[in-house]
């Protein structure tokens, strides 16, 4: 944490010195919430749900995160590595659940190999998933690749214009899709049937956004060409403006259906046939899952 080069941005902050960088992470993790999961794609919740730990301070900036008050302002509260541990424990041994479910962890690997380390000397493990905006360094997938079993990876710009504009992240991609072609290289195709909930492999996450669905449909096509449409795919219609994208245009509507529909029909058209579409209607699903109003089993820390 003296010159911190976890993301892509490649700061160099002295984190434990008291220096954040561009994502705000200082020399602990921070945590906003934590429990069992029953959001996520149907292998990744098992029978008893995905052992979710939401991470406070991510490393995009994305106008419309549902997430703004701990991923872009820091709400959460600092734990220390034996803390961090006694969640993982709990959320295998007490809850049960089907894995790890790391949500944007990249400031912080470090902390959770660590309390990862105290678990499995006690006889303790769970697949990790890693979730994440795929704004990820190949280099640091490799050097946690311990933490790496399931990647639950978005795909969310296919113009670094866009990227920069919606969610102040340069290269985005090339680094996205690095981070992705990697990440199946290593664990291949989802092990979606194993019992009680997925235990390695990928998935990629289509978000279709507001004036930009033309980028999904490529993304999909990059997907098709360059890796292959047994890679499960889950295409999302659920995007809703929030917190800056209410001001900025065409972040500030719903997907309309035509462009909702022109993604699935790439999606077909280019033979993927392992994954999920959802419905066009649940756009509007409110769920107390995500955002402002997430109560994910144990409840915020501190």
């Amino acid at each position: 944490m003296g010159g911190c080069e976890l993301c892509p941005r490649r700061c160099g902050a002295d984190r434990e010195g008291g220096r954040a960088g561009f994502c705000g992470a200082l020399g602990a993790p921070r945590v906003f919430r934590w429990g069992p999961h029953f959001g996520e794609e149907p292998p990744i919740c098992g029978g008893r749900g995905s052992g979710a730990v939401f991470f406070s301070r991510c490393t995009m900036k994305c106008l419309y995160c549902q997430n703004s008050p701990w991923s872009w302002k820091g709400e959460g509260s600092d734990i220390g590595v034996d803390e961090l541990a006694r969640i993982l424990r709990e959320l295998a041994v007490k809850h049960g659940c089907a894995n790890w479910n790391l949500v944007s962890p990249t400031p912080y690997l470090p902390y959770v190999r660590e309390a990862a380390a105290k678990l499995r000397a006690e006889g303790i493990a769970l697949p990790f998933v890693w979730n994440s905006s795929g704004y990820e360094r190949v280099e640091t997938l490799e050097e946690y690749s311990d933490l790496l079993d399931v990647a639950l990876f978005d795909l969310r710009y296919a113009s670094d214009e866009t990227a920069v504009r919606a969610s102040a992240a340069p290269g985005y991609v090339e680094t996205a899709r690095a981070a992705l072609a990697h990440a199946y290289a290593k664990l291949g195709p989802l092990d979606s049937d194993a019992p009680g909930g997925a235990k390695r492999g990928v998935i990629c996450r289509i978000l279709v956004l507001p004036g930009h669905a033309d980028e999904a449909v490529e993304s999909l096509a990059w997907i098709a060409s360059n890796l292959s449409t047994d890679i499960h795919v889950s295409v999302m219609s659920q995007y809703s403006p929030a917190y800056k994208a209410l001001e900025t245009p065409p972040f500030d509507r719903c997907v309309t259906q035509e462009e909702y529909d022109s993604v699935t029909e790439a999606a077909s058209d280019f033979g993927f046939e392992r994954g999920w579409i959802q419905g066009f209607a649940s756009r509007d699903a409110s769920s107390d899952l995500v955002g402002e109003n997430m109560t994910a089993g144990e409840g915020r820390v501190g």
